[in-house]
């Protein structure tokens, strides 16, 4: 028996590349059906995107396990009215245009709500439906730069630090897509009706800076703007960054209370260190110079084993396959191993999060794999169905 808690939701995916498939993915996971709308000039952008395994992008791998893909000429009024007949059996679509593409297709929220009332229409774009940049075009490090993401952190007489991951596409875009969708089917219950969900990802990354911008408006003409690598959390502190051993490694110290900060200057032998620890001028300065010469005097493996066994915020940072190793990360089954009999060999996933019963690891679908059978459970007949496939 399948106990996992969306399953009977049904989504409708028009989105492409991250942010819309990593929410589905999510949603699939949990047990959703997922149906990929996709263009018959090659679907997904990220389909053609490196790395490529038998000409098959990895990307598009990870991304879009469990779900099932359905070709479809929006452009053409065959496939626009095809999508029309599609809403009305499914509870959610997922979208990622920039906000008007769907209106002009003629299938934007306002037709298909009169097609589906109970339809979740979740649109995701850069900066949301209104506003003077509505329109503009981006990508994460744009979102991020906007919300002042970028600008909060790096060292406090250096340039922005570049984040590296998706964080507007991801914390920005996916989950605030899958906490509007969510909310919205729970609001369905009460009332019977669906939701049109705007998702800003220049909005959602903001949220990141809650706690800190959320201070600085409460203390209005008392407090100051945000400053790079001068506060608490940004690299304001001695006993919160991040350190380089003689191997060019790194501990990442995240000692913030007093009680954590002496264990590391136990450690260390220096509990001196400890009294300004929570300077941000110039004595905060000496801790951090004093701390960096102390770690950059040992290797890793050495600073490890000394911080082994204590309890004090203290762990490497890992790089490259090294993450795949990390035992708390395996004890938690995020990696597994399947066979993807599609394309005869064993492949490892990166699962989602939440898990809330057994994973499916169904194999990510071939462009229109499943167009037939999805446009058959809808009620098209034979030769509707030939007529859109061909």
């Amino acid at each position: 028996m399948n106990t996992l808690p969306l399953t009977g939701l049904k989504v409708l995916d028009l989105s492409r590349l991250l942010p819309g498939p990593y929410a589905t993915l999510v949603l699939a996971d949990l047990g959703a059906t997922v149906d990929k709308v996709e263009d018959p000039g090659g679907g997904d952008y990220i389909r053609q995107m490196p790395p490529l395994r038998e000409d098959e992008s990895a990307l598009f791998y990870g991304l879009n396990r469990n779900k099932r893909s359905l070709v479809l000429n929006l452009k053409s009024p065959e496939g626009r009215d095809a999508l029309k007949r599609l809403v009305r059996g499914y509870d959610v679509l997922v979208e990622s245009f920039r906000p008007g593409v769907m209106d002009k297709l003629g299938v934007g929220w306002s037709v298909l709500h009169e097609q589906n009332p109970r339809l979740i229409y979740c649109a995701i774009s850069g900066y949301g439906q209104t506003g003077p940049d509505r329109l503009k075009a981006g990508h994460d490090i744009n979102y991020a730069a906007r919300a002042g993401v970028l600008g909060y952190g790096g060292r406090a007489d250096g340039a922005p630090a570049f984040p590296g991951v998706q964080l507007g596409d991801i914390g920005g875009g996916s989950l605030f897509a899958l906490v509007g969708v969510l909310a919205a089917l729970h609001e369905r219950e009460r009332t019977g009706q669906g939701r049109f969900v705007d998702v800003s990802m220049t909005d959602g990354a903001l949220a990141f800076l809650h706690m800190h911008l959320a201070a600085r408006l409460a203390m209005g003409e008392l407090g100051q703007p945000l400053r790079r690598g001068r506060e608490a959390l940004n690299g304001g502190y001695a006993c919160y960054g991040l350190y380089r051993t003689r191997d060019e490694r790194y501990l990442a110290v995240g000692a913030l209370e007093p009680k954590f900060f002496a264990g590391v200057c136990e450690v260390l032998g220096r509990p001196e260190l400890l009294a300004d620890a929570y300077d941000t001028g110039d004595a905060g300065e000496r801790v951090k110079a004093e701390l960096s010469r102390l770690f950059a005097e040992h290797p890793l493996a050495y600073w490890m084993e000394r911080f082994a066994g204590t309890d004090v915020c203290v762990d490497p940072v890992l790089e490259g396959d090294e993450v795949l190793a990390d035992a708390q990360l395996r004890a938690r089954g995020l990696f597994v191993e399947s066979e993807d009999t599609l394309r005869g060999r064993k492949v490892t996933h990166l699962l989602t999060p939440l898990r809330m019963g057994e994973t499916p690891l169904n194999s990510p679908p071939t462009l229109g794999q499943h167009s037939r059978k999805i446009l058959s459970e809808a009620g098209f007949s034979p030769e509707e169905i030939e007529r859109l496939v061909n």
